[in-house]
Formats: structure tokens, sequence, C-alpha cells
């Protein structure tokens, strides 16, 4: 599998459309089954989209985050846990730059480059059920962790777990055939049915200790936790892509199916004066959350390039745009999604268009944190200057 040129971005992203029109085809019938993701997987495997942001010198395509968001939405826009699985890939891939130690990154880059790896993790630091503990020359792990997303179908997979007497979680990457790992097929949800989100049980799994991340070069450096603001971004890029689609997929329906009503005084839908005001609604909506948003990827790129010389200032106000960004997301995709249906009418809710799972897919994934905190956190630097919390999520 030959990577193209950095310079031939431009193909990657053709690359992606063509994935997303193959994806979309079979959509409808995907999220029925629910089930695990393999042909997705090994669909963006033989596309050579897994390695889109290592870095060129370690083998990969070297894309910019700005390039890759971009992707992401054209992935979401047809599938809605494709495009969440997908935004994890990029995320971890580059996980062993910010949190790891450099040999840890040049291996886990080369090994993603090489090999075309697919990365999953279950790292919510809420659940604090997964234990590790030090035995001899390596450590043990035991417990149960939640909200696994893509990590069964993963080449390496990534966790978190609390260590008595350590302040903070120990994250590891294992690879898929390590002893002691279980899934447990628990992700039965509304939305997000391809992303095999569901429970891991660990028994007495086995753990060296090149396997843990870190320390970073700076451990108290901005750039070390920014990671955390890059996913809450690129989250944002598949709420605008499933957004995106309902839109377009509302837009087709309008055009060829919906039959006007029958004391509107036009001969079809896309005609009628309310309608027609409905889109224009919906399009100016969606036009300025992807604008908003681009402008938070062009400071999440640029603060990025900065590496270890970020300031902890620059990247509170990188997280405060990405805030912004995301929450408006939130509610401009959740408006489109409910409302597609009032410009289609009463046909379009049958289970064959299957035109729910937009809202299904972006009501499940948005509810990741509170969109309230976001816009707090906003209003709070507006009024008093003050940057957020440094969390998981800001």
């Amino acid at each position: 599998m030959q990577l193209l040129e950095r310079n031939e971005l431009k193909d990657y992203i053709a690359i992606a459309t063509t994935v997303s029109k193959e994806l979309a085809a079979s959509a409808v019938e995907r999220d029925l089954q629910a089930g695990i993701p393999y042909e997705e997987i090994q669909r963006l495997r033989e596309a050579g989209l897994l390695p889109l942001v290592v870095p060129r010198e370690y083998g990969g395509v070297g894309a910019t985050w700005i390039e890759a968001f971009k992707i992401v939405q054209e992935l979401a826009k047809a599938d809605g846990s494709t495009g969440q699985l997908y935004a994890n890939q990029i995320i971890l891939s580059v996980l062993g730059q910010v949190a790891g130690t450099p040999a840890q990154a040049e291996r886990y880059y080369r090994a993603t480059a090489q090999n075309h790896l697919f990365w999953g993790n279950a790292v919510n630091a809420r659940d604090t059920r997964l234990k590790i503990e030090p035995e001899d020359n390596h450590y043990r792990v035991n417990g149960i962790k939640t909200f696994g997303t893509g990590t069964i179908v993963a080449d390496l997979r990534v966790f978190s777990a609390v260590q008595e007497g350590v302040d903070f979680p120990i994250i590891f990457v294992i690879p898929k055939d390590r002893e002691g790992v279980v899934y447990n097929d628990d992700w039965k949800n509304m939305g997000q049915r391809r992303t095999a989100s569901g429970s891991f049980t660990f028994h007495n799994v086995f753990v060296n200790p090149d396997e843990i991340l870190g320390p970073p070069p700076s451990p108290e450096g901005a750039f070390s936790t920014f990671l955390f603001v890059v996913n809450q971004l690129v989250k944002t890029y598949v709420y605008l892509g499933i957004a995106e689609g309902a839109f377009e997929a509302a837009k087709e329906y309008t055009t060829t199916i919906t039959r006007p009503w029958i004391t509107s005084g036009v001969d079809r839908a896309s005609k009628d004066p309310y309608i027609l005001h409905h889109y224009g609604e919906l399009w100016t909506e969606l036009k300025a959350a992807i604008g908003l948003a681009s402008q938070a990827a062009q400071q999440v790129q640029t603060a990025w390039d900065k590496g270890n010389a970020l300031t902890h200032e620059e990247r509170g106000e990188v997280a405060i745009a990405v805030s912004a960004a995301k929450a408006f997301a939130t509610k401009v995709g959740l408006n489109i999604t409910t409302r597609i249906f009032e410009v289609m009418g009463a046909r379009s809710t049958a289970t064959s268009y299957g035109c729910d799972r937009y809202w299904r897919d972006l009501r499940t994934f948005t509810l990741h944190d509170p969109v309230d905190y976001k816009l707090r956190d906003v209003g709070n630097w507006v009024l008093n200057r003050e940057l957020p919390i440094v969390t998981q999520y800001s």
C-alpha cells in the first residue's frame, strides 16, 4: 500500500469522498444491524487513511489538523459512527508524541505508518474501576473500563487505569492479542451503533513498563495536555459532518420526493415559501457553524506547530475558541437533524430512509460532555478573562 506525497494531499480528500459515498450506500442497513465495524475499518485501511497525521519522517502522510478535520467531516457526513472512529484514530495515532517519551513517539508513529494500524481506546477518566498494580518488573491490570470506542477492532488499544498512591490516571497501550482482555459486547445505544463503544473486563492483564506512556519531554508544559483541546475540536467536526449529511439527505428528499402542500399554490415542494424559509435558516446556521469551527482549526494548528513552546495562556485561549465552536455545532446540529422532517414530510419517517439516524447519532455523541459547561467557560472568559481549568474536556 503506497502513500501519496504530502503535496498530493488533495488526493486524500478525494479518497475520503469516495469512501464516504461507499459508506453512505450501506449506512442505513449497517445502522439497523449495529454490531462491530470490521468492514468500515478495513475500508479506511485499504484507502490509506489511517496514518494521515503521522509525520512524513516516520512514513506517514503528514497532514495538518486543518486538513485532517475536513476528512473527518467528510466521513461523518455518510456515517456518524465511522466519523467518530476515524476522529479517534487521528487523535490516538499522535498520542505518543504528546504524552509519551521520544522513543515511544517514534515507535508508535513508525508502526502506524508501516502497518496501517488502527487505534481504539477507553480512557474515560471518570470511570475509575480499572486498576493497575506493579508486579516484579511489570504491571498487572484488573477491573472494568467503559466506552471502549472501536477498541474491539483496534490493532493498538489505549486504556487508562488507576494506580494506588498515584494522583493521575496511568495510560498504557497494548496490542489486540494481549491475553485477559474481554469485550463485553454491551453497546446497545440508540445512536452511534457501529462504534462498538462497549465495556472491557481485564483479568490479570500483563503490561510492560514501556507500554505505559510517558513521561513526555515537558510534562508540566501546556503542550502535554493540548491533545485534549484537539480532541474536542475533532469531535466538533464529527458533529458538523453528521449535520451536513442530514442537510444533504433532506435536500435530496425534498427536491425529489416531497409533495407540495394542497394550499401552497405551487407545483413542487422546492417552491413552497415556508420550505424555502426553513432551508434558508438551516443552511445559514450550518455555514456559520462550519465557519466558527474553521477559525478554531486555524488556532489549533498554530498552537500545535509551537510544540513545547506553547504557553498555558495560549493553550487556554485556543480551548475557549474550541469550546465556542463545539457548543455552537451542537446546537446547530441538533436543530438541523430535528427540523429536516418539517421540510421532508410524513413519509420521510419511514425506516427505509433512515433519516432518524442523524439525530440519534448526534444526540448520542453530543452527550459526551455537557454543552452548558462549554458555554460557562466561554462566558467566564468573556466577562472575567479567566481561562478554563485543564481537564480531559477542556
